[in-house]
């Protein structure tokens, strides 16, 4: 298993970037897909292919039947998987940062132009006032590490949820039609360079069973919480539309 921490502190200052349900997803990504992938589904993989066991001894077979029987490892297959439907979050990621830098160089214009029009007012009090009340709203703006999600922001943020909506039905569709819901103890095969039907008996099938629902049901929860979050951002486009 390859080190989480670099793709972790990048979906972290996605954290910032989110709606509420947005962090939501985001905390069930980071403990209950890679935090179990590191700690705990890699060990009940670790002996898929040592513990793989047929009755021949026939070169070859073992090998040619463990590839038919898992034609990709499913630890890789989950990998994958939280890589790629974090990928859409990455983009929208260096969208709203792109959007906070122009946003603090309008700001620092604005600040500029107040100072320089406060100099000029000074000897009106009233006006005088008014301007250092919105230039100091401009002071406390700089604390904000947001950018505010509208126009093509929110665009973007609508498109990085649906995409990663797409990528996670794909790969349920896919680990469904490899694997279904439940891996038999008995997997028979038929292939060359195999002389005939040969018996293979797979390692701890019931808790790799319970792992392929559990990762299955994590996944449909997370496609729940981005149909969840798009219902939640419909006003928000509509408003902003009109």
């Amino acid at each position: 298993m390859g080190d989480w921490n670099l793709l972790g502190s990048i979906l972290e200052e996605v954290h910032v970037h989110s709606t509420i349900v947005g962090k939501i997803w985001l905390t069930i990504l980071f403990v209950f897909r890679m935090l179990v992938l590191g700690v705990a589904a890699e060990d009940v993989w670790d002996d898929e292919q040592a513990e793989f066991i047929c009755n021949t001894e026939q070169p070859g077979c073992r090998n040619v039947c463990y590839d038919k029987a898992f034609p990709i490892s499913l630890i890789r297959f989950w990998v994958l998987q939280v890589i790629l439907v974090s990928s859409p979050s990455l983009v929208y990621m260096g969208h709203a940062l792109y959007r906070l830098r122009a946003l603090e160089k309008e700001r620092q214009r604005k600040r500029a132009q107040l100072r320089a029009e406060l100099e000029d007012a000074e000897a009106m009090l009233e006006e005088h006032k008014l301007l250092e009340k919105e230039l100091r709203k401009l002071e406390e703006q700089r604390k904000i590490n947001k950018a505010p999600l509208r126009g093509s922001l929110l665009r973007t943020y609508v498109l990085h949820i649906l995409t990663r909506s797409v990528v996670e039905v794909g790969f349920m569709v896919g680990q469904y039609l490899l694997y279904g819901f439940r891996l038999d103890p008995l997997y028979k095969c038929v292939r060359s360079p195999c002389p005939n039907t040969v018996d293979c008996f797979v390692s701890r099938p019931t808790e790799k069973t319970i792992f392929i629902v559990f990762m299955l049901s994590i996944a449909a929860f997370s496609l729940f919480l981005n149909i969840l979050e798009i219902i939640h951002l419909l006003p928000l486009n509509f408003t902003f539309h009109l």
